[in-house]
């Protein structure tokens, strides 16, 4: 029997920083699926998660973990095939380190990801960002700060660790005001703020003080700004933005549902989806065109530029009359 834990350290503090490079925000990723999944095994064969063994985790077991998180915490299939990919590369880790494991890892690498339907993506409209942009209270240091957190993420399509991430040092105001993020895949790029935006960062700027944290935007203690503190903010806001703006109500809003916001807007302006990638910072230009099937801007246009079939008129013939009276009522008796 292989314990896992010397495996999984191996793999998450050495393998994947050191030797692929990955940011610490995607080792913590992979870090939270296995905490789900070593918690299920180890409630299942009644065990401590430190006393598990590497044979133990096999295709059965893996296939019952990826139903229980559909089941009883409610993952939607897109997040189910993200937990399998991380135990999938961690097996390609492990064949190395065991050989005599390949059967046991090929079974796990053959489960399939799951097919899902592809809905919509669902933005907010102008009025309604304009809406929560103007929901906090600026006559407070605290309300500045929102203001311009909000501006921020909505303007520059920013994912919200790109946001809490954003260093004072990579702000410039003068002469062209313009951020540099650091984004997915450790992928800098450059980009212009709006006037509005400049003007709301400097705003916090005045009144954010010597913070010892070098990121541009900190809480109350000083500290950074958290994922989970900016989604606090923005549901709070959303919140006062709903009670002067009806189609709010009800509704959950997200840090990414202003990235989709920034990105049709985008959209709608450029008419360029190649424009639209790089400002969101997509590596493959394949993840920007579910944007396409959201603005129904370009169909019309398309419908427009079309000139349709002459197709020949013809004259309406009424039917016989039984013929009649059955279209007219199925259930009618002929008398």
């Amino acid at each position: 029997m292989t314990p896992i834990a010397p495996l999984i350290t191996g793999f998450l503090r050495e393998h994947m920083p050191r030797q692929r490079g990955l940011s610490p925000h995607s080792c913590d990723t992979y870090a939270y699926s296995f905490r789900l999944l070593f918690a299920f095994a180890a409630g299942r064969l009644r065990t401590r998660p430190s006393q598990l063994m590497l044979e133990q985790i096999d295709a059965e077991m893996v296939l019952a973990f990826l139903g229980y998180i559909e089941r009883e915490r409610g993952n939607s299939p897109a997040t189910r095939n993200v937990r399998l990919a991380a135990i999938k590369a961690f097996m390609r880790y492990v064949e190395f380190k065991h050989p005599r494991a390949l059967e046991q890892i090929a079974q796990i690498n053959a489960i399939p990801g799951k097919r899902y339907d592809q809905k919509l993506i669902r933005h907010l409209t102008m009025a309604e960002v304009q809406a929560v942009l103007d929901a906090p209270d600026l006559c407070t240091r605290s309300g500045i700060r929102d203001r311009a957190m909000l501006h921020v993420c909505f303007a520059a399509g920013l994912r919200v660790s790109e946001l809490v991430g954003l260093r004072l040092e990579n702000v410039t105001l003068q002469p062209a005001p313009s951020i540099l993020v650091m984004g997915k895949g450790r992928r800098e790029r450059s980009l212009p703020l709006w006037k509005e935006t400049a003007r709301d960062v400097r705003a916090w700027l005045a009144v954010r003080g010597r913070a010892p944290a070098p990121e541009l935007f900190v809480n109350a203690h000083g500290d950074a700004m958290t994922r989970a503190g900016f989604e606090y903010i923005l549901e709070k806001h959303a919140a006062t933005a709903a009670r002067v703006c009806p189609t709010l109500a009800g509704r959950t809003l997200t840090p990414h549902l202003l990235r989709h916001s920034c990105a049709v807007i985008m959209l709608q302006a450029t008419r360029d989806i190649r424009k639209v990638a790089l400002w969101l910072g997509h590596a493959d230009i394949r993840t920007t065109e579910v944007y396409l099937r959201m603005d129904p801007s370009e169909k019309l246009e398309a419908v427009e530029a079309v000139l349709p079939p002459a197709l020949r008129r013809g004259r309406f013939k009424a039917p016989d009359a039984l013929i009649a009276s059955l279209m007219a009522d199925p259930h009618a008796v002929p008398t």
